[in-house]
């Protein structure tokens, strides 16, 4: 049974409300002094057991075009090196708050020195895995879906190579109904793909909920014994800027960029009805997550999601956000002991915000009404 670490019942403070936002009308809280450190969990105890395996794939080819929106609706991404901050002896951001009411880091650029916190996570040479999904939605769009979601997975794979936990042991877990079309993508030393087969869906809320599921299974049957960390994103995203060992601890939540500004938890797009087990009362709640990217130990997380999901099934209910609503359920009871700030998933529909100094990874241009054609966004 899920513990909640923090007294609901009690009134809602002001300070309550400043970090349920993240920004405050007035400048952010400084973090403490051991806020560096605090970045870094214990080792723990890894399973050097994790197996090699060599997976064949065809080259992606006939890339068709117009699958992805004009490039007209893209923004440019700042990168690092256009922003000036001291590496030496990270200087506390103002403009933003760093640290959470339950005392986790909330990382920004300029929080945290990335060489210090990289060199740190390569003496204890951790294991990670990235668990994408590129699922065909039916036999009627087969072959659009097919190519589309590969493309997305092409660009995913090689713009992961150049800034994701580069330097650090990487296996892409990759859940596809084809796997004769993943694409065959130059890896760097210690990383590889590890081909997941699971079926087609009907609609694109199956393929979300058939994520949960299939990565509980995964977990319990390899990549418990294979890995120290998990992460999960989207497959239509791309890496723009260094996404280093700052993200990692035991549970990572990436802040939506809808919602990052909010100061009012009715703002935000909770399951609201009672019927649902992802229900929260509109004066609870500390941000709301995305459900694009999660890291951390992941495995009892997937599984409570999958199992609320499946309870509401059987209520004839779904969630109003699908996985995302039962997320960010979870995350009300088990607090992240680390919040991602908006930077690592932004959109590439959305303009930067002044306080996004760098956009890590992106969320591409798409047409939805292809990719979900039964709706959502």
């Amino acid at each position: 049974m899920l513990q909640r670490r923090v007294n609901q019942d009690s009134p809602t403070t002001s300070r309550d409300l400043r970090y349920s936002g993240r920004i405050a009308s007035t400048p952010g809280a400084l973090p403490p002094k051991s806020f560096l450190t605090t970045l870094v969990p214990s080792a723990r105890v890894m399973d050097e057991s994790a197996s090699e395996s060599t997976v064949s794939a065809s080259s992606l080819e006939d890339v068709t075009a117009g699958l992805r929106r004009p490039s007209k609706y893209s923004f440019h991404h700042p990168t690092t090196s256009s922003v000036k901050v001291r590496r030496s002896s990270p200087t506390p951001r103002t403009d933003v708050n760093s640290v959470t009411n339950w005392n986790a880091p909330l990382v920004w650029e300029g929080t945290f020195d990335p060489v210090v916190i990289d060199n740190i996570y390569r003496k204890i040479n951790p294991r990670i895995a990235v668990v994408v999904s590129a699922v065909v939605l039916n036999k009627f769009v087969v072959v659009f879906c097919c190519v589309l979601f590969l493309i997305f997975l092409k660009d995913f794979l090689e713009s992961s190579e150049k800034y994701f936990l580069v330097g650090f042991r990487v296996t892409y877990h990759v859940f596809t109904d084809n796997e004769q079309e993943v694409p065959k993508i130059a890896l760097g030393e210690g990383r590889k793909i590890s081909v997941v087969t699971v079926p087609s869906a009907k609609r694109w809320q199956d393929v979300v909920f058939g994520r949960m599921k299939w990565i509980a299974v995964t977990i319990d049957k390899q990549i418990r014994g294979e890995a120290d960390y998990l992460f999960m994103i989207d497959v239509d995203s791309v890496f723009h800027n260094r996404f280093g060992a700052e993200s990692l601890s035991q549970l990572s939540a990436v802040l939506h960029r809808g919602y990052y500004q909010s100061t009012r938890r009715e703002d935000f797009p909770y399951e609201r009805r009672p019927k649902s087990k992802a229900y929260i009362p509109s004066h609870e709640g500390d941000y709301y997550y995305t459900a694009a990217m999660a890291g951390g130990y992941l495995e009892d997380m997937y599984k409570y999601c999958y199992e609320q999901s499946e309870e509401d099934a059987k209520n004839n209910i779904e969630a109003v956000w699908q996985d995302e609503s039962h997320l960010n359920k979870y995350f009300l009871y088990n607090k992240p002991t680390k919040v991602l700030s908006s930077e690592y998933l932004w959109s590439d529909y959305d303009a930067i915000k002044p306080e996004i100094k760098v956009v890590r990874i992106s969320h591409v241009v798409k047409d939805y009404a292809k990719v979900r054609p039964n709706g959502g966004m």
